[in-house]
């Protein structure tokens, strides 16, 4: 009997084969164990993604939602309110010269990578969380060094638990709810800081950012920029530890991207439909729907599955293999839609940086373990830990 659990650790584990029945027995299935459809294959996600009317982000887009956060953040608004976020938040990102970042992104990935030296085996997290945390503290304007306010674990900890569910209740936890408090906080305190003393960061331009005479609100600043925090360390976190995760698994893959690193890009866009950290996302209906058989009624809950989009042969010839010379063209890795990821420039720009520097140091590795903890989220996917082995 064909059923799918967004919230299992099988699911976590492997959820390709799910995904494969999915998109070929059920594409548009309900899931009694998520009360919502789950849509598996690419044209119906693409189609729900630009569809907004339709499939609204207003109540939500996150599997498990945080209290509060729908309705303020660019992932949970519809236009027009969202094209109002959309634009402010744009401006402030446009203001910052993110092509500058590249030389302090760069000092950063050679100093992460620095430390893995004479390494024999090491948890590539060690490396990327280092990273991630690093650059986002250069880009968004957290306060770092003696300006500190906390220290980076500390931030990393907090973004983590922020994404993660409890499997058995499917619902956040008091940690995680705790995790969401503590960065509001932080944020709260950051955002006073830079309010005060402007400075060249994503953050003070979110403070001050203004298209005639509209500005953000206190309470969209506030939870524009904790979104950021958890999304960047955990999205672009996540994915470099799935990135890694694919170079180790698939060993001609990785020597080709050290043999030449031009390929590189390319390889960063074939992760990113292979196997994503972002796997699903949320909808809810503004009106009944028909789809594939299946009366979809105003007020459910709708799963984007964008993992099984990106494996949907339909879209995809020969979805399973990853190949780095793919050039894989409408992947769902940054989502789509009216929702697209804003952040995918300095994403892509700071994942490449980050694998030259460790690929400077780390050229030949591959897995230490077959079967890997994952983290506990019903949203994203990567492994808790991912131990490598120096060759």
């Amino acid at each position: 009997m064909l059923h799918f659990d967004p919230y299992s650790p099988a699911v976590d584990a492997d959820p390709f084969p799910y995904y494969k029945r999915l998109r070929d027995e059920a594409p548009c299935f309900w899931s009694e164990e998520a009360q919502m459809w789950i849509l598996s294959r690419y044209a119906d996600i693409v189609g729900a993604g630009q569809d907004w009317k339709t499939y609204s982000s207003a109540a939500g887009n996150m599997m498990t939602e945080l209290p509060n956060r729908a309705g303020s953040t660019l992932g949970t608004t519809d236009p027009p309110r969202h094209d109002r976020l959309r634009a402010l938040v744009q401006y402030a990102f446009l203001k910052r010269n993110l092509e500058g970042l590249a030389g302090p992104i760069r000092d950063i990935a050679r100093g992460a990578a620095d430390e893995l030296r004479g390494e024999t085996t090491f948890d590539f997290k060690d490396f990327s969380a280092k990273f991630t945390v690093r650059v986002l503290m250069a880009a968004l304007g957290l306060p770092s060094g003696a300006e500190a306010i906390v220290d980076e674990d500390t931030v990393r900890e907090k973004a983590v638990l922020m994404v993660q569910s409890d499997p058995r209740t499917r619902a956040k936890g008091p940690e995680h709810l705790a995790a969401f408090d503590w960065m509001r906080e932080y944020a709260a305190k950051v955002i006073a800081m830079r309010r005060a003393a402007p400075r060249d960061d994503l953050i003070s331009n979110f403070a001050m950012a203004e298209i005639d005479g509209d500005k953000l609100d206190d309470r969209e600043v506030l939870l524009t920029t904790t979104t950021l925090v958890m999304a960047g360390v955990e999205s672009l976190g996540g994915f470099m530890m799935m990135f890694a995760y694919n170079l180790a698994t698939f060993p001609e893959a990785r020597e080709a991207v050290v043999l030449n690193p031009d390929l590189l890009a390319d390889a960063i866009e074939e992760s990113l439909r292979f196997n994503t950290s972002a796997q699903r996302f949320k909808r809810r209906l503004m009106r009944d729907v028909t789809l594939h058989g299946q009366t979809l009624r105003e007020g459910d809950f709708v799963c984007l599955a964008y993992g099984s989009g990106n494996r949907d042969e339909r879209q995809f010839p020969d979805p399973d293999r990853y190949d780095v010379a793919r050039k894989p063209r409408g992947h769902l890795g940054f989502g789509g839609g009216v929702h697209a990821c804003l952040g995918t420039s300095i994403a892509r720009l700071a994942t490449k940086i980050a694998f030259e520097a460790f690929h400077e140091v780390v050229p030949r590795y591959s897995r230490v373990a077959d079967q890997l903890a994952w983290m506990p989220s019903s949203t994203f996917r990567s492994p808790l830990v991912l131990e490598l082995a120096v060759h």
